[in-house]
C-alpha cells in the first residue's frame, strides 16, 4: 500500500481548480479531480454550519502525501482545512503504476 488518496474540501470550484494545477504541475500528485459542489454540514464553534464546498481529490504515493498535505494547508483559506488520505489498496495496476511514475516528489526535506 504505497499509494493514497488525500481529499481536501474548498470553498468553491475556483480554489480547488487552482489548488489541483498546482498540485500536478509539482508533481506532488499524479492525478487531481474536483468534484461538482456538495453540501457540508459540521460543527464549528459550537454551532451546526452549513457550506456549499467542492473536494479535491489527489492520487499520490505515500511518500509524497506530506509534502502534499503542507502545500494544501499553506494554501488553504480555511483555518483549519479538512485534508485527510485513504490507502489505496487495489485498483487497475497499469493505473497504480502510472500515479507512481507520475507523482515524483518525495519525501519532505
Amino acid at each position: 500500500m504505497d499509494l493514497v488518496l488525500v481529499s481536501c474540501s474548498f470553498p468553491d470550484e475556483t480554489l480547488a481548480l487552482a489548488a489541483a494545477g498546482a498540485v500536478v504541475d509539482k508533481g506532488l500528485a499524479a492525478c487531481c479531480q474536483v468534484s461538482a459542489p456538495v453540501t457540508s454540514l459540521y460543527r464549528w464553534e459550537g454551532k451546526t454550519e452549513r457550506a456549499a464546498e467542492v473536494i479535491l481529490a489527489c492520487k499520490t504515493t505515500v511518500e509524497a502525501s506530506p509534502a502534499l498535505c503542507d502545500f494544501l494547508k499553506a494554501r488553504h483559506p480555511y483555518e483549519v482545512p479538512e485534508i485527510i488520505a485513504w490507502p489505496i489498496t487495489a485498483g487497475l495496476p497499469a493505473y497504480l503504476d502510472w500515479v507512481r511514475l507520475n507523482t515524483t516528489v518525495g519525501p519532505p526535506s
